[in-house]
């Protein structure tokens, strides 16, 4: 069958946006993964599914799909996106929307500068909840990676996070170092590998490697992880503008039982069609 599709990005986090509402289709793993190629299908970081909301204090449900096929509980980037979609589709005229992801409720409001901030809840920071296998919180968690230990900060935005403070983003090895901490066995259902770079309180850099996708250009619930962790170890203010290889994420946090705020841009690529 034929699925039209919307081809968006953002900062480069690049994703399918498929409606679910007026359209009917399923997607195996295996039709993700070949969607998801960059010769040979659309190309993208997540498939995100648009469908009727499950319950009735939301307006939409909202599914992401990893690269590899995996169905994830939470993406940033693609949360913005998500509200742009379906507003320019006219599936809603409002500007907060409430949307029903795998790990919970999440608020979307529209500026009227084309931006969208997102309410990405509460971050989790018990051992349990994140998470990591370690019998109680700390600030930083001791990961080993053959002879050498690694200090993580570990935090949950609805998906795991590990938070590596650097000193030059752009030396880190991230491909080779990320790959071996996101499948780390204290990291049960493995995490997104953060490398956090601290210019100074109010501005910082970061690369990602997450899960299921390897690096990408910006990865916005990374961007609210790395941000909860600079903030606890005093590294970093309550409003921050965060540097991805994509674009810059304006990040604000107020400290624990309070909700991480992240405002950016959403970019519409192109509409196409597709048989699956």
């Amino acid at each position: 069958m034929l699925v039209k599709f919307t081809k968006m990005h953002g900062l480069g986090n690049d994703f399918m946006v498929v409606d679910m509402i007026s359209q009917h289709a399923h997607f195996r793993p295996d039709q993700v993964r070949k969607l998801a190629d960059r010769n040979f299908g659309i190309g993208f970081d997540q498939l995100l599914l648009v469908e009727p909301p499950g319950r009735p204090d939301v307006d939409f449900r909202y599914r992401i799909f990893n690269a590899d096929g995996s169905e994830v509980e939470q993406c940033g980037n693609g949360a913005r996106c998500f509200a742009k979609f379906v507003r320019d589709n006219r599936l809603t005229n409002k500007k907060n929307v409430r949307v029903e992801t795998k790990n919970g409720i999440i608020e979307l409001v529209v500026n009227k500068d084309g931006t969208v901030t997102v309410d990405m809840g509460v971050p989790r920071l018990e051992p349990s909840q994140v998470p990591i296998n370690f019998p109680e919180r700390q600030l930083l968690y001791p990961l080993q990676v053959g002879e050498k230990t690694y200090e993580l900060a570990a935090v949950s935005m609805g998906n795991p996070h590990g938070v590596l403070q650097v000193e030059d983003i752009n030396r880190a090895p991230v491909h080779k170092l990320g790959r071996a901490l996101e499948s780390h066995e204290l990291f049960p259902e493995k995490a997104n590998i953060g490398f956090l770079q601290v210019v100074h309180r109010r501005f910082a850099k970061l690369r990602v490697f997450e899960r299921g996708a390897g690096e990408t250009l910006a990865c916005g619930t990374g961007a609210c992880a790395a941000m909860v962790a600079g903030y606890l170890q005093d590294l970093l203010d309550e409003k921050v503008e965060i540097k991805l290889p994509g674009g810059n994420l304006k990040i604000s946090w107020a400290g624990e039982g309070h909700s991480v705020m992240m405002t950016g841009p959403a970019t519409r690529v192109f509409e196409g069609q597709v048989r699956i």
